[in-house]
């Protein structure tokens, strides 16, 4: 699967990209909310584990991150989620808001879903103002979710796309 929008091109994760994803994802701004991201991580990524379909994000023929997403196949509650990190050279620009929207359009108008999902750390106000700008609304925040690099639990912000809102 290859999605194109006017300034990113989303394509499936390559074996050959782990080692420049790694690299990106050290970046401090993007170490900062994902932490230590393995080759070994990404290159199970690229094949798909744990239901994951990674795909590297491109501009200008340059690979700049990684977006990702996994549906919940639960008829009940049926949802897909999708996270995204971008080289902080690339931050501020709209990219990771046109990757998303690339994302969510697939998932909803391909896939059939209609509810998707997404948890930034409730800190991480870019992130979330990204998410935002590709009509993701907030639903609410999720004490203590996750453990940061640090080693502390942190909150997480719960935000979601309704396909009728879109």
């Amino acid at each position: 699967m290859i999605l194109r929008g006017e300034r990113v091109l989303l394509r499936p994760m390559e074996r050959g990209d782990s080692a420049e994803l790694a690299w990106i994802a050290a970046e401090p701004e993007v170490a900062r909310w994902w932490g230590v991201v393995s080759e070994q991580e990404l290159l199970d990524k690229a094949a798909g584990a744990e239901g994951v379909v990674a795909l590297a994000v491109e501009t200008g023929g340059r690979l700049i991150g990684l977006i990702q997403f996994s549906e919940e196949p639960d008829p009940m509650y049926r949802h897909a989620t999708v996270d995204l990190f971008l080289s902080a050279a690339f931050h501020g620009r709209g990219l990771g808001r046109e990757a998303v929207a690339l994302v969510v359009r697939h998932l909803i108008d391909d896939l059939g879903h209609h509810r998707v999902t997404i948890d930034p750390a409730a800190a991480n106000e870019r992130a979330i103002r990204c998410y935002a700008a590709a009509g993701f609304t907030t639903v609410g925040v999720m004490r203590r979710y996750e453990r940061g690099p640090d080693g502390r639990f942190h909150d997480g912000l719960l935000m979601e796309l309704v396909a009728e809102r879109l």
